[in-house]
């Protein structure tokens, strides 16, 4: 695990001494970032002697309440574990009003126990070196959807599309509409501007399937840490700068029981030491170390859902005709399939894995799929055929559509446990089932009032 040295705060500070508070955060199990707002006097000495965090933070529902099966509150006294800042994350939030710092942390790998091996991003870490102990280096990118709804709710009290610069409420979906991208022309351009200023490499915007849905595309990273920090990062920006212009940006799967989902889609593909696409190939199928890719995350589906799809509502996003696939499948140049080679140059062929709902933890819906992959890869696993044409027509290995299926399905996989860790996946477990509980007993069909906010 490389963490930052105190030169990187030194240059911040003799850079930026406008800044008075600095945001502290890490990453949860739910993908929620939580942490502190510090004064710019204390940032020198997290550079130097890290910064504890009670360990009970790594124990959290979504909705910030304790889970004590964990093991991480009263058994270990809500322990302080110390994290230590990231490379690369000190810099400026400009959506605030008054000048703001911000900086990424993780737990030390033993100055952070207990709560250290189940901070998302080690699950992550742990994943990538494995496969490259075996000569892989995956390169990856993220696509996030969002909606971007009124802070007002409507006049029953549930959220509704923003209100575009003409006053208008959008209500038909408009997919790739450019006059829909003009009418947030304030939003996007505070976007580009903060995404620039925090190097993040965002590039094409397009108005998605549904009134008030966006999608922004980051670039691959050949560094797959990387790429997910980023794409990390970008989501705290996004629901920074809407908030900013009086708005909130939602990543909830399935906001809208009648418009489409928001999907987390990963793009991967896997490199030798020198950067060479090892699944490049003229075939558009891609190479044998492709398939047999495919071919794991296939056999793993099933045991990672609940990583993939970690709330009630993420189940709701599975739908016939929605873009949102229904089962084992892959193609290409398919937007029906969960698995999908695009196309394009032989240099360019990677997987697009379309599963994840937008409320998915990219930190652990990597690890889960590049696990898969190396699981894939390791037994030679053989995805069948491509599927040709419309992919819903000819699904038949589905997808479970319930949350409780999929926790059921977690719990009993030994893959699981050995490719994620043990600890990791009792902590997950111990949080998902509170969740679940809580759910049933008291939110049912009122689901989006529970995720709205940190989704």
């Amino acid at each position: 695990m490389q963490f930052s040295d105190r030169k990187e705060a030194e240059d911040y500070l003799a850079a930026h001494p406008e800044v008075l508070s600095i945001e502290l955060f890490l990453i949860d199990a739910n993908g929620v970032p939580r942490g502190k707002l510090l004064h710019r006097n204390e940032l020198l000495a997290i550079y130097e002697n890290g910064r504890p965090l009670p360990s009970s933070i790594l124990a959290l529902t979504v909705q910030g309440e304790d889970v004590d099966e964990t093991g991480l509150v009263w058994d270990v006294a809500d322990a302080d574990c110390w994290t230590y800042p990231l490379p690369g994350s000190l810099t400026l939030q400009p959506w605030r009003a008054q000048p703001t710092g911000q900086v990424q942390v993780s737990m030390h790998p033993t100055q952070g126990l207990p709560a250290a091996p189940v901070d998302p991003r080690h699950v992550l870490v742990s994943t990538i070196e494995r496969l490259k102990a075996d000569g892989f280096h995956p390169v990856m990118a993220v696509e996030l959807e969002f909606y971007l709804l009124d802070q007002q709710r409507d006049v029953n009290g549930r959220p509704q599309p923003a209100q575009q610069t003409n006053g208008v409420r959008p209500v038909a979906p408009q997919v790739y509409g450019v006059y829909e991208l003009e009418q947030v022309q304030p939003f996007l351009d505070d976007l580009y501007a903060a995404c620039a200023l925090q190097g993040l490499p965002v590039r094409t915007a397009i108005s998605e399937y549904a009134p008030g849905q966006l999608e922004l595309t980051l670039e691959h990273r050949f560094d797959a840490l990387q790429a997910i920090d980023e794409g990390v990062r970008y989501k705290r920006l996004v629901k920074g700068v809407a908030n900013k212009h009086g708005l909130q940006a939602c990543f909830m799967a399935k906001p809208f029981s009648d418009q489409a989902g928001s999907g987390l889609h990963l793009h991967v593909s896997l490199a030798d030491e020198e950067g060479n696409n090892l699944y490049a190939s003229e075939d558009p199928q891609g190479t044998p170390l492709l398939r047999h890719s495919i071919g794991g995350m296939m056999a793993t589906l099933f045991d990672s859902l609940a990583i993939f799809c970690p709330h009630a509502n993420s189940y709701r996003r599975f739908q016939t005709g929605s873009y949102a696939p229904l089962a084992k499948s892959w193609g290409v140049n398919n937007r029906t399939v969960s698995f999908r080679v695009p196309g394009g140059p032989a240099i360019s062929r990677h997987i697009e894995h379309r599963i994840c709902g937008a409320d998915a933890n990219p930190y652990l819906a990597a690890a889960a799929l590049l696990a898969g992959i190396h699981h894939g890869i390791t037994h030679q696993s053989d995805p069948g055929a491509a599927i040709v044409g419309n992919g819903y027509e000819q699904a038949t290995d589905f997808l479970p559509t319930d949350w409780l299926t999929a926790l059921q399905a977690l719990e009993r996989s030994t893959w699981a446990r050995e490719a994620l860790g043990a600890e990791f996946l009792k902590v997950y477990l111990a949080i998902k089932w509170r969740e679940f509980r809580t759910f049933n007993a008291e939110v049912g069909e009122q689901d989006w009032r529970w995720y709205l906010t940190h989704a």
